[in-house]
């Protein structure tokens, strides 16, 4: 019990209304001896006025006014005349005197405490006002006895009636913390293990219920992280069907590539100088496209494998990229350029380089037909201090809102209708693998410009 939550907190409130009682308790039993000394010299007073009345007063009144009273002797000073008024004799001598006209708050737990810490009976004399203004003044002498043991009775009574309302109030607030706090907390945490056990169940998701403000925001907190989380799995998990998907097409896809590259070997031969000139670049294709689907199959999965890093002709390899583009524009009216210094050296896998290139200037192109204007697609690229610059940029409508918004996530950044959003989380995997950055930059006059920056490291 005292491991939970609720356990703790009864102990805690129990703790701090006694020690809140115990503050209360000093100043209480102060004003119960304060209380208890003016009833003795009340009771003084009025006994002297019985022997004022009659001056003939028997010694048997005498001693029995003085019992009444509590007091061993009345003095009373009236008229500027200090007067024994009643009388007997002390046990002992007089040990301290207490004038309880000037007395504060202080003084009198400090003279309280001191009487509740020693136990020896001893005489004193208390001074004070008389009431209604009988007198200047009056004063007893008394036994301190009695009122110790009166305090001690007062004092414990008091700690009892502590306890009990600290327990009450205790189980009180025990029963509310269970009620508004423990019991919507272990609705949460009965929730997340329901959760758990089937986390893409979008019926499992928390519903925000709680009236507690707090609460309700833990609530709402869990529940965007569900949603997120439900979303992730499910995304993962149509990652996962898709790269079993390319593993078996890029199997097949293998084997038919194996004998388009069969066939190639005798176009090599032909004495067409049209033939001549594409065929280099027909054998280069298939031998991507042979390699890419046996990168696909080695690892089973959508993840890139580790560049090849080499340094290569960047300018050559942007010039193969948009010459198979070119092929596939076709009738379009999509122009193509390119601002690369002819001897620029990149130290990267050109394969994966390739692909990414060929991925952004795709979409660039496939974003200019569909808009239905012409346009243009432009690769530049330049060496900085640390690291290469390569610009991919078009003339065409630009991303749509949504389309920026998931950026580089795949089935979620596609620009078009139809559109899977995997070539720009392909290039982003690529350029990451690399050690570079891509990222989406406003250009004046451009309607998409992708910055791809790889860096130079030991090369430079």
């Amino acid at each position: 019990m005292f491991n939970s939550l609720s356990g703790r907190f009864l102990v805690l409130t129990m703790v701090f209304v006694m020690l809140a009682e115990i503050l209360i308790f000093v100043p209480s039993v102060a004003r119960f001896r304060e209380d208890y000394l003016l009833a003795r010299l009340e009771r003084a007073q009025i006994a002297s006025l019985a022997l004022l009345a009659d001056d003939m007063i028997a010694p048997e009144l005498e001693e029995e006014l003085l019992a009444n009273a509590g007091v061993y002797n009345v003095v009373l000073r009236r008229d500027e005349a200090r007067e024994l008024v009643l009388s007997s004799p002390l046990p002992q001598d007089i040990a301290a005197t207490y004038d309880l006209r000037e007395a504060g708050p202080p003084i009198l737990i400090r003279d309280a405490l001191a009487r509740l810490i020693d136990p020896e009976p001893r005489i004193v004399r208390v001074i004070g006002s008389p009431l209604r203004d009988a007198g200047l003044l009056i004063e007893v002498t008394m036994e301190t006895a009695p009122m110790r043991a009166a305090m001690i009775d007062y004092g414990l009574r008091i700690l009892i009636l502590s306890a009990v309302i600290s327990i009450i109030t205790a189980l009180l607030l025990f029963l509310a913390v269970r009620r508004l706090l423990v019991k919507p907390i272990k609705g949460v945490i009965a929730h997340m293990m329901a959760y758990t056990q089937a986390p893409e169940d979008a019926h499992r998701i928390m519903q925000p219920s709680a009236s507690v403000r707090e609460l309700r925001e833990a609530e709402e907190a869990l529940q965007e992280m569900e949603q997120q989380l439900t979303q992730a799995l499910k995304q993962k998990e149509r990652l996962a069907q898709l790269g079993g998907a390319m593993a078996r097409v890029s199997h097949d896809l293998r084997n038919i590539l194996t004998s388009a590259q069969l066939f190639t070997d005798r176009i090599e031969m032909s004495e067409d100088p049209t033939v001549k000139r594409l065929a280099p670049k027909l054998v280069g294709s298939i031998t991507r496209a042979i390699s890419l689907c046996e990168g696909t199959l080695a690892f089973g999965r959508a993840e890139e494998p580790a560049p090849r890093l080499t340094l290569f002709n960047f300018a050559e390899l942007a010039n193969d990229v948009l010459s198979a583009e070119r092929l596939a524009i076709g009738e379009d009216d999509v122009s193509l350029a390119e601002d690369i210094p002819a001897s620029l050296m990149v130290r990267g896998d050109p394969e994966q380089l390739y692909r990414s290139l060929a991925n952004l200037v795709r979409n660039a192109r496939q974003a200019i037909t569909g808009s239905g204007e012409p346009g243009e697609i432009s690769i530049a690229a330049r060496e900085g201090e640390r690291e290469w610059i390569i610009e991919v940029s078009d003339t065409g409508p630009g991303l749509p809102p949504k389309a920026k918004e998931h950026l580089f996530q795949p089935f979620q950044g596609g620009a078009r209708k139809g559109g899977t959003g995997l070539g720009l989380a392909i290039v982003s995997e690529i350029v990451r693998g690399h050690g570079g950055t891509v990222t989406l930059v406003d250009k004046e006059g451009c309607g998409t410009c992708f910055e791809i920056r790889l860096p130079m490291g030991d090369v430079a």
